[in-house]
């Protein structure tokens, strides 16, 4: 476990991702998600994130159910605030935003500090808790001034009252996470995608900054939405399908894994964990199966020469560490 910056709230090394069952880009069913939260609790996992925007409400309905008859004290829910939902009769599904449900709400961005408490209490209520652990503001890319200006200070109160214990913000994008890491006093950032074994972005700029200050960062998106699971034609990079300069750079790593007997998703897995500043994992499972194997992947130790090969090959930066000491 590993405290999440000075707020006393802990994380496991590895926490359960909740949009996968919401139904992300197929549908799941309950009695499959149900299965993934238990076979995640088997599997030693207490640290479970959430959003209001994963299958518009239905991750936190089935993350909160699926939870509901553990002992609170003993795991850990973050959730995220910026979208309010909103009911409508437009009818439809909810594909547009990646999500096999039917479109029952719409999405409204607000990160006003009445929308931020309007937005938890309502997920309070999704979930069936009486208070979460930590709660990030979800991809505040466009309306940086309005997080920075509002959002970020009404969560700063719910954290001096109390009402959470740590606070932090979630997005595709290092620039701006590591501007909340510099210019406020977030505890735990959530970078999702930007630190990769395809993606070395965050080693430039968010990082660094967080080991300065403190700040821990939970890793999200560590296949880069599946490209790194399963590299193939169709694979999904970054929630749609997989340019050709990613596959083929996935094929490489997964080409080298092979080489060194072991697999692309235990790599991809262990090595955003080995820096520093990042306090754990976050993987999204969509069924008690993925599960098993994610947790099976993180702790199986990749081999020395896996990390050497890729170095020499160009295919990790030098200042990256990785999970296995260096050869002196």
């Amino acid at each position: 476990m590993s405290t999440l910056g000075g707020s006393g709230v802990e994380v496991g090394a590895l926490s359960f991702g909740g949009a996968a069952i919401a139904g992300l880009y197929t549908e799941v069913s309950e009695e499959q998600a149900y299965q993934a939260v238990d076979a995640a609790w088997e599997c030693g996992i207490r640290s479970f994130d959430t959003a209001p925007h994963y299958g518009i409400g239905l991750s936190e309905r089935r993350l909160g159910a699926a939870l509901r008859d553990r002992p609170r004290a003993t795991y850990t829910v973050s959730t995220k605030v910026g979208r309010l939902l909103e009911p409508t009769d437009e009818g439809g599904d909810d594909l547009a935003h990646g999500f096999a449900v039917p479109a029952t709400h719409r999405r409204v961005w607000d990160f006003s500090a009445d929308g931020v408490r309007r937005s938890l209490d309502d997920s309070l209520e999704r979930l069936g808790l009486d208070r979460v652990d930590v709660v990030y503001l979800h991809d505040p890319d466009d309306h940086a001034e309005q997080a920075f200006r509002e959002g970020y200070p009404a969560l700063e109160d719910l954290r001096a009252q109390g009402v959470v214990g740590a606070i932090g913000a979630g997005m595709n994008q290092t620039p701006m996470l590591t501007r909340f890491v510099r210019d406020t006093d977030v505890d735990v950032v959530l970078c999702a995608g930007r630190y990769t074994l395809l993606e070395h972005g965050a080693l430039a700029d968010l990082l660094p900054a967080a080991e300065q200050r403190g700040t821990s960062v939970v890793v999200g998106g560590a296949f880069n939405s599946g490209l790194l699971a399963d590299p193939r034609p169709g694979a999904t990079y970054n929630y749609s399908a997989a340019p050709a300069e990613a596959l083929e750079r996935a094929l490489r790593l997964k080409s080298v894994a092979e080489r060194h007997g072991t697999t692309l998703r235990a790599a991809a897995l262990t090595f955003p964990a080995a820096h520093p500043a990042v306090a754990g994992v976050l993987v999204g499972c969509r069924s008690a199966d993925e599960v098993r194997d994610c947790v099976a992947q993180f702790t199986t130790k990749v081999p020395t020469g896996f990390w050497q090969e890729l170095r020499a090959e160009g295919l990790l930066p030098a200042g990256a560490p990785v999970p296995v000491p260096e050869p002196s």
